[in-house]
């Protein structure tokens, strides 16, 4: 089998007494759809924050392409193709939709962001984050202001950012969290295209849409791995099932 694109080895954060992620280790291939599941408090968004480089790790080591990328910087690893979105969508309402592709496009090309407004103006820039919005149906909206748009197509857009960075891989955490059902419909159906050319670890709480999308999937509880494996394999493990899947069921 051929080397991970990430590779996560003994991964751990506290805070204080608190281990929030506590010897995590698990392994995402080109063009897999892995995703992460757990109840609340798990430490799933830490771990993400640890992924990224937004939150140093006490220990461990997080390999990205070969490379050793555990003490690199969030701005080093998105140059190098691992981007994420957001919980809490961050993006510039007071840009246009294609103001708000175009500032990534610069970002992964390291010019200044003294330079912000202007690089709605550049061709090639303009070239590259429309075609990030077309992946994601957004190129009617380019010119619209971001605060304009929906909650759902404000996701749409953060998904167009991390293309527009030329992610290789994209951390997805709760990308359907506040949408209705028409709107997770059109994200789940998105994650499903860019799976075909994308790498993806996806954050999620809707079972449905993780077990419809996902190749794989991890089992985060109180800051540990419980389970590994195909949606199936984890729907029936019975340790997952008695810690989380059982709760969702009968919920």
């Amino acid at each position: 089998m051929s080397e991970p694109l990430l590779a996560v080895t003994d991964l751990r954060k506290s805070f204080g007494a608190l281990a929030v992620t506590d010897g995590v280790s698990f392994d995402v291939h080109g063009n897999e759809l892995h995703a992460i599941i757990g109840p609340n408090g798990a430490g799933k968004t830490t771990l993400i924050h640890q992924l990224s480089g937004n939150l140093a790790s006490d220990s461990g080591t997080v390999r990205f392409a070969g490379e050793d990328i555990t003490k690199h910087s969030m701005v080093d690893r998105v140059r190098r193709g691992l981007a994420r979105s957001f919980q809490i969508t961050s993006i510039l309402d007071g840009f246009t939709v294609l103001e708000n592709a175009a500032m990534a496009v610069q970002a992964r090309s390291g010019s200044s962001f003294r330079f912000l407004r202007p690089a709605s103006k550049e061709s090639p820039l303009n070239d590259e984050a429309r075609a990030a919005l077309a992946r994601v149906k957004l190129d009617d909206r380019a010119h619209r202001r971001a605060g304009s748009l929906s909650h759902g197509e404000k996701r749409q857009l953060e998904i167009a950012i991390a293309l527009a960075t030329g992610a290789k891989l994209l951390l997805l955490d709760e990308p359907l969290a506040g949408t209705g059902h028409e709107e997770s419909a059109v994200l789940v159906a998105l994650m499903q295209e860019l799976k075909l050319t994308h790498t993806i670890v996806l954050i999620e709480h809707d079972m449905d849409a993780v077990f419809a999308l996902a190749d794989r999937v991890s089992v985060l509880v109180y800051g540990r791995l419980i389970a590994t494996g195909t949606p199936e394999e984890v729907r029936a493990h019975p340790e997952v099932r008695a810690a989380y899947l059982g709760e969702e069921e009968a919920a």
